[in-house]
């Protein structure tokens, strides 16, 4: 063999490698490009993916990130333009230093002294914000009063970087710079930094999300973003994404046998297996201008859906659960069904009557409307508890949207959250024991509105009121979880997530 073709050979071998490595990096690091140690460390470090916990593993050396120059752990994605990025963030171990370091970081490249911001949590517990304005400059920060956080958001909004922080169930804390300029073209990441060249250090990242938020000349109800399906387990509140569509999907109730959903989108309604990741077309005959309006009886026999006739008012309908041709529940709209009584009698819904928005019962077989509340404002959501004493519904009528309750016939109607948030769409567990609920910032939203795309949370609390938990921190809105999301066995929840970014990993709308 010539040496020309010697070393053709071996050239096409080590690009073979090359080709192999870099597709199983990228497969191994879910959603990141690629991974690098930034900086002379003394010991490399690894990123590496979980795809069945979607978990992130970190380990890394390096003296520090600070001063003009950094030494790190690094896994990365290339972007431009406004991004969230999201994670629960965890050493793992005792550990050595107490400096040790772990959070999101935002570079202009991949040189050690980089301009960057960093969303950091350091061993000790001390949470900032931290960046290097020029090139090679000193290292610059913004401590947070709170310490030890668990949850790590940093977000671009223009020229604006804004990190907010929770321990895990509290709300979050913020803080901004808005004078430091990375460039558009940036690399978006985790790190980890060990705070000692001699020592590696371990953590692990859960709910990672990184998301590309609505363009701010989006027309709502128009045009729309990406939706992600996911599944929240209440005992470790981290969620999974199941599904991935381009298009809007809203409203995924669980149905009774506890292996599908059921969800709207784009007028239509579709059952979701959630062992095979399908979706399948619901037939609901000629009605099929749906909206995120739908509910399933208790019995799990029935649905109820809102549905615009020609008028192009939405209307209450009634079908088998197993589709069909839906009967028409009400003479008028607009009308939106959220609530069937346990006894499977009776339905409740918002409806508009007279410019005002109230809740009425309505049999189910048929029959006059009753209104139950009368209070000026917008009511809305209503839901029976499992036992039928109550009904659960939001209502504008104390300033901000919150959370109230009365009993089945309207009377004693009782506030049960009374805080700075809005908050919309109580529904309670199957077990009767909790209420989960949606909450809106007052200062990004109307009170008597529940917009798509919009930082919101989801709380829970004791059936019958008291503190309130975040279980889930969020980009979403309308359609998030407007309908009864509870899986029967009362430990996990359902709910729709937005972004513009969608990747191959999780199972994906073809």
């Amino acid at each position: 063999m010539s040496k020309k073709i010697l070393s053709l050979f071996f050239l096409t071998c080590v690009c073979a490698l090359f080709i192999q490595k870099t597709a199983a990096q990228s497969t191994s690091l879910g959603i990141f490009d690629g991974q690098n140690d930034v900086g002379r460390v003394k010991y490399a470090g690894t990123g590496t993916y979980d795809g069945k916990a979607q978990e992130y593993h970190l380990s890394g050396s390096g003296t520090n990130i600070w001063a003009t120059h950094d030494e790190f752990h690094f896994v990365w994605k290339k972007m431009k333009g406004d991004f969230i990025l999201r994670a629960n963030a965890a050493f793992i171990g005792k550990g050595v230093e107490e400096h040790r370091k772990i959070g999101w970081m935002v570079r202009t490249s991949l040189d050690t002294g980089s301009k960057h911001i960093n969303a950091v949590v350091h061993g000790a517990g001390l949470t900032s914000l931290q960046f290097r304005r020029t090139t090679g400059g000193i290292t610059e920060e913004k401590k947070f009063d709170m310490t030890s956080a668990d949850i790590i958001q940093l977000e671009r909004r223009g020229s604006v970087y804004t990190m907010s922080v929770a321990r895990k169930g509290d709300l979050f804390v913020s803080q901004e710079v808005s004078d430091v300029d990375l460039g558009d073209d940036v690399y978006v990441g985790l790190f980890i930094c060990a705070h000692n060249p001699n020592v590696v250090e371990k953590a692990v990242f859960n709910n990672v999300r990184i998301v590309v938020p609505a363009p701010k000349d989006l027309v709502p109800y128009r045009q729309y973003i990406g939706s992600d399906i996911e599944v929240l387990d209440l005992e470790t509140q981290n969620s999974k994404i199941i599904y991935q569509s381009p298009i809007s999907i809203q409203a995924p109730n669980w149905m009774k046998d506890g292996k599908h959903l059921l969800y709207n989108s784009d007028g239509l309604l579709y059952t979701f297996d959630l062992k095979n990741s399908t979706p399948t077309l619901l037939n609901t005959g000629t009605v099929n201008h749906n909206n995120n309006d739908h509910v399933i009886s208790f019995d799990g026999k029935k649905l109820a859906v809102s549905s615009s006739d020609k008028s192009g008012a939405s209307i209450g309908w009634t079908l088998p659960i197993t589709g069909g041709e839906p009967k028409r529940m009400n003479d008028i709209g607009p009308s939106y069904m959220h609530g069937w009584s346990p006894d499977g009698q009776y339905l409740v819904f918002t409806g508009q009557r007279d410019k005002e928005f109230d809740i009425y019962r309505i049999p189910s077989a048929g029959g006059p409307e009753v209104r139950l509340t009368t209070a000026p404002g917008l009511d809305d959501g209503p839901e029976y508890s499992p036992d039928g004493k109550y009904i659960y519904f939001n209502s504008v009528r104390s300033g901000l949207m919150q959370i109230w309750r009365m009993k089945a016939d309207g009377s004693e109607q009782t506030q049960l959250t009374n805080d700075d948030y809005d908050n919309w769409f109580p529904h309670i567990s199957p077990d009767g024991k909790w209420i989960v609920y949606i909450t809106f910032f007052k200062n990004e939203v109307a009170a008597n509105d529940h917009p798509f795309y919009k930082h919101v949370y989801l709380r829970l609390m004791p059936v019958e009121g008291g503190p309130s938990k975040v279980i889930a921190y969020l980009y979403g809105g309308q359609g998030t979880i407007n309908t009864p999301s509870w899986a029967p066995d009362s430990k996990h929840l359902a709910f729709v997530s937005n972004t513009s970014l969608l990747f191959p990993i999780f199972p994906m709308a073809k």
